[in-house]
């Protein structure tokens, strides 16, 4: 416990260290890793004579003039000569140590961008400082810091001087661990915080200088190091085995579908086979393109646990998605004698009671749900298999939560989680390097290809007689909106506007709505109407992005496609050609198009493979936006580039297996080095 004279007597830190603690720069190695964002090059002088409108430049000069002006509002006015010509200064917001730092016959060196105006050449709000006639230019270029507002530059660059000056930067590694022609970490920082004057800005900015390579190369190295440590502390966990059976549930399951696996299901069910085999915990990622078989892939690892005695639960983030798992489920494990409990959120009173006493007794063995599965009261017999589904829509502490109903010390249960969302290749080598990755990569025989088309807002009503025309032979249509309400920023048609219309429309035909605002009962009611083929059109926001399976579906409209995500719009599209009839996804767009926009749409025209399509939306979105729930509290990559970079990767991934088998106390010394404490979020 604190003393309360010990607290009162604590040093009170300033607004500037606060921000610095806010921005993560607490150690001197934190501080010499905060890079500048830009330079400014002041170590050359123009003369005021040779300014032109739009250079920015730096200029020295004596104060002719410097008063107070009132022009609607208060502004300092100042201007200075070199010999050359005069430029003023334009300050709209000032204090009096500006008015005394520029009081005439004071020398200021400034820097700012020249702009023409009323009285000649001016700069608004430049900066500046005092100076003596003949004071040396610096050497190196200016940096310019990621900052907040309560944190000034100049402040920032002293404290970063000296943390550079203080930190740790001793060689950690070994030469051989070391790519070729990277300089040392000492040299690339000082580089990096004090270009030279005449250094290559392009190369700098760029992020291709050897400097940044080095940099990069330490922290993938990091990275590398801290998952590959996550996962070498999960193999020294326990968790239950599952012998296969012969003539068990499995099999019965096998014998019982009415369909054949694809090869690659067949592959990545004895993947998952021989990790419920050891008694270490299984951390899997089932990933697969939409349509591809997951759900029959987690049915059969679900057997394996419940005919080995042990509990089973699935968890998926929305309802709608929960429930086409749980339709799946009980269509094929109800036949075998299994019980399946089904907890929502929406799910309350007696309904609930009865399966919290199923799940707790043992008697449901198999449960689905969603966040509701983690909640407190839900207790779980023995839990032996948890199963995430679109597991980046969950946070780290939600896919512990359901690690932990497993209540028996040192046993963990097996944890596959899946994803429709392909990870490409540098992604899972470096964010996703602490699971084993099973990928179904072959679609089941009969889903017919997607032709996708676009269309500008403009054509709206082009569209809208192709929907008639589609319901006219008795075909479905999804209409997808971004929105439910208007918004004042994003110029959005929204869903109930948009059902209005298409309702008068279609007359005759049953247009439905679907919204993540509706009741739990009234979704389901119109799923129910929509999957028995009473419904010819559903007008519905995102909800409907995974799980939604409806054969006779065979047209979607996605409006304002462009301002979807690439991997949302490859979801969304795959919820048509799951029949036998062709099927089309038309891309409604508005204009003018974004080059992000345009980038996105052109990738979907080109592409139906949702691997190419990930790999696509991790260039244009980059990982942060990519991995969605995944990063939360996650240090994500400040300085590398998984597209540019992939090289590094490579070279990154090799040298850590080197430190962990060779040089371990080298391995941790740099983990702490780079991450500090913030590597537990690799646990999830």
């Amino acid at each position: 416990m604190v003393d309360p004279d010990q607290r009162l007597n604590a040093p009170v830190k300033s607004a500037a260290q606060r921000a610095l603690d806010k921005l993560g720069l607490r150690r001197p190695i934190d501080l010499a890793l905060h890079l500048p964002m830009r330079y400014e090059d002041e170590t050359r002088l123009t003369a005021i004579g040779a300014l032109r409108d739009g250079m920015t430049a730096q200029v020295e000069g004596v104060v002719t003039d410097s008063e107070v002006q009132i022009r609607g509002r208060r502004q300092l006015v100042v201007r200075m000569h070199d010999g050359s010509d005069d430029v003023v200064l334009r300050f709209l917001h000032f204090y009096p140590s500006h008015q005394k730092a520029l009081a005439p016959a004071k020398r200021v060196r400034v820097r700012g961008e020249a702009r023409g105006g009323f009285f000649g050449l001016e700069m608004v709000h430049p900066s500046f400082r005092g100076v003596d006639e003949g004071a040396p230019l610096p050497t190196s270029l200016t940096p310019v810091y990621p900052t907040s507002a309560q944190l000034p530059q100049a402040y920032l660059r002293k404290a970063v001087a000296a943390g550079l000056a203080r930190a740790d930067l001793s060689e950690l590694l070994p030469p051989q661990a070391v790519p070729d022609g990277l300089m040392s970490l000492r040299d690339a920082l000082n580089f990096l915080h004090h270009p030279p004057a005449g250094a290559g800005l392009s190369a700098i900015e760029d992020r291709s200088h050897p400097a940044w390579q080095r940099l990069k190369f330490e922290e993938l190295l990091a990275q590398q190091l801290s998952q590959l440590q996550a996962k070498r502390e999960r193999e020294r966990q326990r968790a239950p085995r599952f012998a296969l059976v012969a003539g068990g549930l499995q099999e019965k399951l096998l014998a019982a579908l009415p369909f054949a696996l694809t090869g690659a299901q067949r592959r990545v069910v004895e993947e998952i086979a021989r990790d419920l085999q050891r008694e270490v915990p299984m951390h899997r990622l089932l990933q697969g393109d939409v349509g591809s078989g997951k759900t029959v892939v987690a049915a059969l690892a679900a057997t394996i646990a419940i005919n080995a005695g042990w509990q089973c639960a699935l968890m998926a983030p929305t309802e709608i998605l929960a429930e086409q798992h749980l339709r799946k489920l009980v269509g094929w494990l109800a036949p075998l004698g299994l019980t399946v409990a089904w907890l929502t959120g929406s799910r309350k009173g007696k309904a609930r009671e009865k399966m919290l006493v199923q799940v707790a007794s043992g008697e449901a063995m198999l449960v689905v749900g969603t966040h509701a599965v983690i909640q407190d009261q839900v207790q779980f017999a023995k839990l032996g298999l948890a199963i995430i589904d679109e597991q980046h829509r969950f946070g780290v502490q939600q896919r512990l939560a359901l690690r932990e109903k497993l209540a028996r010390a040192a046993i963990e249960p097996h944890t596959l989680m899946m994803s429709a969302t392909p990870i490409p290749r540098t992604l899972a080598m470096t964010l996703f390097a602490d699971l084993d990755v099973s990928t179904i990569d072959e679609l089941p025989p009969g889903r017919t290809p997607v032709v996708t088309k676009l269309f500008s807002d403009a054509k709206r009503d082009a569209v809208v007689a192709r929907i008639r025309d589609a319901v006219a032979q008795g075909q479905q249509v999804y209409w997808v909106c971004p929105l439910i309400e208007e918004s004042e920023t994003l110029d959005l048609q929204n869903a109930t506007a948009t059902h209005e219309h298409l309702t008068a429309a279609l007359p005759g035909h049953s247009v439905g709505l679907l919204h993540g605002r509706m009741r739990a009962a009234d979704k389901a009611g119109v799923m129910v109407e929509f999957t028995a083929g009473r419904m010819n059109v559903l007008v519905a926001t995102t909800v409907i992005e995974v799980g939604v399976d409806v054969p006779n579906a065979s047209l979607m409209v996605i409006e304002h496609a462009e301002r979807f995500g690439l991997s949302q719009l490859h979801q969304l599209r795959g919820r048509v050609g799951r029949g036998a009839v062709a099927s089309v996804c038309v891309l409604l767009y508005g204009t003018p198009l974004s080059d992000t926009g345009k980038a996105r749409l052109k990738a979907m025209l080109a592409s139906a493979d949702g691997f190419e399509i990930a790999r696509r939306d991790l260039e244009i979105r980059g990982p942060g936006e990519f991995l969605g729930a995944r990063q939360s509290g996650a240090p994500l990559l400040r300085f590398a580039d998984l597209v540019l970079d992939e090289a590094l990767v490579h070279q990154a991934r090799a040298a850590a297996t080197l430190l962990l088998e060779r040089y371990p106390q080298v391995a941790l010394d740099h983990v702490t080095r780079w991450l500090g404490g913030r590597s537990d979020y690799l646990k999830a």
